[in-house]
């Protein structure tokens, strides 16, 4: 049976009374007014109140609200016209009580201003929404103990499960969750992990890598840069070996000279790239690891003026500026809200006992625009 509109369905039968908020008050102890008049707003009744205004057991009113065929249609047809008249919503306090469950996601995010976060939140949401959960957001600031504060803070709140993106810590989860039992879903995870208790949803970076630089290959590029995050996160690692992989696969020598790493802000990326374009043999092409850095590389490289008739560039996200840019960022494109339709739906799974896969891995797409083109003649 379909909830009503107005009210929740109650988890399950209660032994005890549940606390009752009112949006359209009845007043404890009297008989809830059908046409909601005398409202008093934010007043409580419990089970029992609804059970004597319909005259049944508070353990039926539980039963018809939750739509357990068990209660008559005609039975739980009135105890739910009572309740929309009422207009009342279920504690959900009270309801974690019984249930032992908050209807409630973690997730942590390294920075809540880094754009690539906002699709996975959103593909997150969505997928929560549908199914009756809240989401509660928290900032690691990408260090790693503030991460397993973030963590623990929200085990002691009791949420049900965590997301965490671009995760510092990994491995160093197992200890903390085999003692917490909570199910935890890793999107992007930047450190090793393993355990029945982390599971992942992850680009397959090393792949998306290769289409990245095959892409600058075969417009005729043969001295390739790459540049890379100075953090030694582990995506960078899978990106400049998909990036070595097809250099290899072209039978073109890897230079040594052409690898550059900073910090994950154009400012950096730019400092770095004019380094890249002071060498002897100045590449013609770079493959950036992220839409931040190819930003900066952008701007050091001179822009439209240069880019992409003397150096090309391709990035790695597809960041919402990326189309915006001059010339627009030819990058890797990530499925961020199916990235996290997925890490969430994965938690739904495990949240109730299904076997899993350990690693979802998703593939990247290359979009072309107009920062690359064949090398100068």
């Amino acid at each position: 049976m379909q909830p009503l509109p107005g009210h929740f369905l109650l988890p399950r039968a209660l032994d005890t009374a549940e606390s009752l908020t009112y949006a359209a008050g009845v007043k404890k102890g009297g008989k809830p007014p059908l046409g909601g008049s005398s409202a008093t707003l934010n007043s409580h009744v419990s089970i029992k109140d609804i059970a004597r205004a319909a005259g049944v057991s508070h353990s039926t009113v539980s039963r018809a609200l939750q739509g357990v065929p068990v209660v008559k249609p005609e039975t739980a047809a009135r105890i739910q016209k009572i309740a929309l008249e009422a207009g009342y919503t279920a504690s959900a306090v009270a309801r974690s009580l019984v249930t032992r469950k908050t209807q409630t996601i973690g997730i942590v995010v390294t920075k809540i201003t880094d754009p690539f976060h906002h699709e996975i939140i959103s593909g997150v949401d969505e997928v929560a929404n549908e199914r009756g959960y809240s989401v509660v957001l928290a900032d690691s600031r990408a260090d790693p103990e503030r991460e397993i504060r973030v963590v623990r803070s929200f085990h002691e709140r009791r949420v049900d499960g965590i997301i965490v993106m671009s995760s510092r810590v990994g491995a160093l989860y197992m200890p903390m969750l085999t003692e917490m039992n909570v199910p935890i879903v890793l999107v992007n995870n930047q450190r090793g992990a393993e355990g029945d208790l982390v599971h992942s949803v992850t680009i397959d970076n090393v792949q998306a890598a290769r289409i990245a630089t095959r892409h600058l290959i075969d417009l005729g590029h043969k001295h390739i840069a790459y540049l890379g995050n100075l953090l030694g996160v582990y995506s960078d690692t899978e990106r400049f070996a998909g990036y070595r992989q097809a250099l290899m696969d072209a039978r073109i020598p890897f230079q040594a000279q052409l690898v550059a790493h900073c910090a994950n802000i154009p400012e950096d990326a730019a400092d770095a790239m004019q380094k890249l374009l002071a060498l002897r043999q100045a590449p013609t092409a770079v493959f950036c690891y992220n839409d931040l850095l190819a930003l900066g590389a952008l701007k050091a490289s001179g822009g439209r003026a240069r880019v992409p008739h003397r150096i090309s560039i391709v990035g790695f996200d597809d960041l919402f500026f990326a189309p915006f840019l001059d010339p627009s960022l030819t990058t890797i494109r990530q499925p961020m809200k199916k990235m996290g339709s997925l890490a969430m739906d994965l938690l739904f799974r495990l949240l109730r006992g299904n076997e899993v896969e350990k690693t979802i891995h998703v593939k990247g797409e290359l979009i072309v625009r107009d920062s690359t083109a064949p090398p100068p003649a």
